[in-house]
């Protein structure tokens, strides 16, 4: 067309070829699908990976997965350094603190959990580091198995766990066994030592001092 005779568009109105959008450039609906497709992956990975093996545990009892961090591994073994007897990790997750227990020599170690993945990757963990074998990751629910002989216990838990968890460890737990909780303490019992600061805080607590504690909160409220 001549000059003259040429479409004249202002910008943004429809057909004007020189005003479209950058290529790569989200819209608001872009924005949008962009986020329901991350969500709806997130719920995936969720519902394959992490999500078997809670489904016939009571909702407040679930917790999510939360690998240990190094601080928080090493802390947690520096209270139970020296001992012996059987230890277990409730909730074991990776097997990552269970390693670490067998490699200090605290045996036999053990890790409770239900999620199949995380059992997987525990296994290849200990295969990886030559202790095939020589650890056990199984599949229970925490809730369900006996921990009367067991003499570490290790609890990496949701602070709503903690509750019905100490009523169950003052019910099965020998007189001479010490719990060490990481990221967040047992409300109703005072630690024997603790080591480490803010989320690498971890606690141990020896069973006959809380019973003896326990008790004798319970003979006072009976006054």
């Amino acid at each position: 067309l001549p000059a003259a005779m040429e479409p004249c568009w202002e910008p943004g109105e429809p057909g004007e070829p020189g005003w479209a959008r950058p290529e790569g450039e989200l819209g608001g609906r872009g924005l949008l699908a962009l986020a329901v497709a991350s969500g709806a992956a997130a719920w995936a990975t969720w519902a394959v990976l992490l999500m078997p093996g809670f489904r016939r545990v009571p909702l407040r009892l679930q917790v999510p997965y939360q690998p240990s961090s190094p601080r928080q591994v090493a802390n947690a073994l520096a209270l139970l350094r020296g001992r012996a007897g059987k230890t277990v990790d409730l909730g074991s997750g990776d097997g990552r603190l269970v390693l670490e227990a067998h490699k200090q020599g605290l045996r036999p170690a053990l890790g409770y959990e239900l999620n199949p993945w995380l059992l997987c990757l525990a296994n290849y963990r200990a295969w990886k580091a030559g202790c095939h074998g020589n650890v056990s990751f199984l599949k229970k629910d925490l809730w369900k198995v006996d921990l009367s002989d067991c003499h570490n216990v290790i609890v990496f838990l949701a602070p709503s766990v903690k509750p019905p968890l100490a009523t169950k460890l003052l019910a099965e737990l020998p007189d001479d066994a010490r719990v060490v909780a990481g990221r967040f303490p047992f409300p109703c019992w005072t630690p024997s030592s603790s080591l480490g600061q803010g989320l690498e805080q971890v606690w141990a607590y020896d069973m006959k001092e809380v019973r003896r504690e326990v008790q004798g909160s319970a003979q006072e409220s009976q006054v």
